[in-house]
């Protein structure tokens, strides 16, 4: 796959790199899923963007929660079938208004619920690795598309894990910024105080320049802030002064063997690349996912009220107002939604607000502040993605608790609020990826990119590619 510096260079041009990325789409879609909508227009596109332009006609692929005008938004989930939004999310208008040219729209867990990529009401994406495998989700079909080639980059949302996770089991490096730093106006809203919009890359590279376009503050997202770059002077060879924390709590009874034994191992390359590597406690790790799990659902619950067959979704039912409620929702919400709903209207309802959602609140407070005494004493802290590589598709399909459990080393930095970095660093014996998370203090995304490339520039795990064509 071209680079963005290939074409800002004249070795390649857009609407050559799109038409590449149309093919590839044509050549291995079948097999992946990875596409719910592609735009056979891009070319005509690519070819009037101005060379110049920070992104120069880079083609790239949207995860379909996130509002494309004259694209379908889906959401992965029937009950929004057909429809076409009248505007742009604010991170993709900034990329075209660049010159990057949108190919198409990628495969979701539905409303971004889950862990796989199996939740989607239009079909499994495979993984590129292992097509009986999951890609990881829910920004599955983004992540595979990246890793297979199709695309050089994607747009994900992480709510829980959502780009981490998918990049690591699709062997290539994904960033989930700060929350605030990137605008979540048009983006379909899951769980509101958690959700942010970020990059699927291969490499650290690739994710840089659409960083640098997408971040800022938008007068169309009050969550939004202008904040300055907190960016440590480290050369990409050298990490000489940075302290990385090491977190025991990551490092839990269960977890993978091989997962832990290449995370330790690429920690043992930054310390030889010169970083400190301290270890560090976050005590109330153990308790994010039942934190998460509160929380999530409630504003799940909240957000997805709007669904109803009153005003933009396909409508069922005609007896009462309740039973086109009931119908609409019943028939056209896929099971896991209808779950996390449930949760969510348990947890506020009247008599358990205070026990459940008031009080995870508190404990997500103290998430945030283990987080911040630990960014007093080191720049970054290292740590697996999840506790396993990418599983068999339909393995965990009775058991919701098990693919909650995916998300156990990723929700800490949603729950909390600051940026995870993915990046691949090895394999298991099964040669599926495996990847590491670097998180920082909030705003320190340059910092975490500075890190990222001096392991990448030592390692060649990033240039690794499946073999499916």
């Amino acid at each position: 796959m071209k680079t963005l510096k290939e074409l800002q260079d004249g070795k390649t041009t857009s609407r050559a790199l799109t038409k590449a990325c149309l093919a590839r789409v044509e050549a291995l879609d079948s097999s992946l899923h990875a596409f719910l909508h592609v735009d056979e227009s891009a070319p005509e596109r690519a070819s009037q963007v101005d060379k110049e332009s920070p992104l120069a006609g880079l083609p790239i692929a949207v995860k379909d929660i996130l509002m494309v005008e004259g694209m379908p938004a889906t959401c992965g989930s029937k009950i929004l079938e057909g429809f076409m939004p009248p505007f742009t999310a604010t991170s993709v208008k900034k990329l075209q208004d660049a010159g990057a040219v949108i190919i198409g729209k990628t495969n979701t867990d539905e409303f971004a619920m889950g862990s796989s990529t199996e939740n989607s009401a239009y079909g499994v994406t495979h993984n590129p690795w292992n097509l009986d495998r999951v890609p990881g989700g829910s920004s599955g079909g983004s992540a595979a598309a990246v890793a297979a080639g199709i695309v050089p980059a994607a747009l994900g949302t992480d709510t829980g894990g959502s780009i981490r996770q998918p990049a690591s089991f699709c062997g290539i490096s994904g960033i989930k910024p700060t929350y605030g730093r990137v605008s979540r106006y048009g983006l379909a809203a899951y769980g509101s105080s958690l959700d942010s919009v970020g990059i699927l890359g291969r490499s650290v590279d690739d994710l840089i320049p659409l960083f640098e376009v997408m971040v800022g503050k938008d007068p169309l997202d009050a969550t939004t802030v202008d904040a300055p770059s907190i960016t440590r002077k480290l050369s990409a060879e050298s990490l000489v002064g940075t302290r990385i924390g090491v977190p025991a709590e990551y490092f839990v009874k269960g977890i993978q063997a091989e997962v832990e034994e290449r995370v330790r191992e690429a920690i043992k390359m930054l310390k030889m690349l010169g970083a400190e590597i301290i270890p560090i406690n976050l005590p109330h790790t153990e308790y994010a996912l039942p934190v998460y799990y509160i929380l999530a659902p409630a504003e799940a619950s909240a957000n997805l009220a709007r669904y109803d067959g009153i005003r933009y979704t396909p409508r069922e039912g005609e007896k009462s107002l309740e039973d086109v409620y009931r119908q609409t929702r019943g028939k056209h919400f896929g099971a896991e939604v209808e779950r996390r709903i449930m949760l969510g209207t348990y947890a506020l309802s009247a008599g358990y607000y205070d026990a459940y959602y008031g009080q995870a609140q508190k404990v997500r407070t103290l998430i945030r502040r283990d987080f911040e005494e630990a960014f007093k004493n080191v720049d970054a802290i290292a740590a697996p993605i999840a506790p396993t590589t990418a599983f068999e598709i339909g393995s965990h399909g009775d058991d919701p608790l098990a693919m909650y459990l995916e998300d156990i080393f990723t929700l800490p930095a949603n729950l909390a609020g600051v940026p995870g970095l993915a990046l691949p660093v090895g394999f298991d014996g099964d040669n599926m990826p495996i990847g590491m998370q670097l998180m920082g203090a909030p705003f320190s995304e340059e910092n975490l990119f500075a890190i990222g490339r001096a392991y990448q520039g030592a390692t060649d795990w990033h240039k690794e590619k499946p073999n499916i064509g």
